[in-house]
């Protein structure tokens, strides 16, 4: 068995890859070479995964070649969310299985609301919805799409924590838009965090701040050849690492 590992960033589902499917080579790519760096430290020096720095979006391997193609919460950095399912379609074998997990659009809606006190620029990143991306696997050609959504809360003490952590899994939240101009208002830097964070206090319950993410799971399978079944019983889908 081949499985790719598609933004494997420091490798955290690795491990459980490697205990679920114990004879498989694993490929491990990232489009950064830092986190691949300690995403080769799994597995040991026996059965350490194969390292690749590349894009989701342009893959750079042969048609038809991984059993499973596995990506935990990676898709929802992609300029092009279709130019990615339909690369992961194209490496994986027929009757290949793609699993997943990405942000939904309830994702840091706390902050989200905050920044809009400032101004009406996105300076959170926009998610996608999971029927959108149900819509999508179906338009891209892969079978029997299965989605589903869960809602986690996380507590902050402060505003300038929730920043911090989201800095750490590449969040884009900045005092800037994506174009790299400031607020409308003409406020500085100090001045709009300190808007920011004022306004995120009407989120404040039991002396916590919270940071809401909505996370989206899903799974789907290229289809195999017309003469060909596609046997799924018996399956059993790995557990995504949160």
């Amino acid at each position: 068995e081949f499985i790719l590992d598609a933004g494997a960033g420091t490798g955290k589902a690795i491990p459980a890859l490697f205990e679920r499917y114990k004879k498989a080579q694993l490929v491990a790519l990232d489009l950064s070479e830092k986190m691949l760096g300690k995403s080769g430290q799994h597995g040991g020096f026996f059965r350490a995964p194969h390292l690749v720095c590349a894009d989701i979006e342009r893959l750079p391997f042969a048609d038809d070649t991984f059993d499973l193609v596995f990506s935990s919460l990676s898709m929802q950095w992609c300029n092009d969310l279709n130019a990615a399912l339909l690369e992961a379609k194209r490496v994986l074998k027929p009757g290949g299985l793609f699993v997943f997990s990405t942000f939904g659009p309830d994702t840091l809606k706390e902050l989200r609301y905050s920044w809009n006190k400032v101004d009406d620029i996105n300076h959170v990143n926009q998610f996608i919805d999971m029927h959108d991306i149900g819509d999508a696997l179906l338009q891209d050609g892969y079978a029997e799409p299965v989605m589903e959504a869960e809602v986690m809360t996380v507590t902050y003490d402060t505003v300038d924590e929730i920043m911090y952590d989201l800095k750490a899994i590449g969040a884009n939240v900045t005092a800037t838009n994506a174009q790299g101009k400031r607020s409308r208002k003409g406020l500085t830097g100090k001045s709009v965090l300190q808007t920011v964070r004022q306004a995120y206090e009407a989120f404040r319950q039991d002396d916590v701040l919270p940071a809401t993410y909505e996370i989206v799971y899903g799974h789907a399978w290229k289809p195999v050849q017309s003469d060909e079944k596609l046997q799924t019983t018996n399956q059993q889908l790995v557990e995504i690492t949160r």
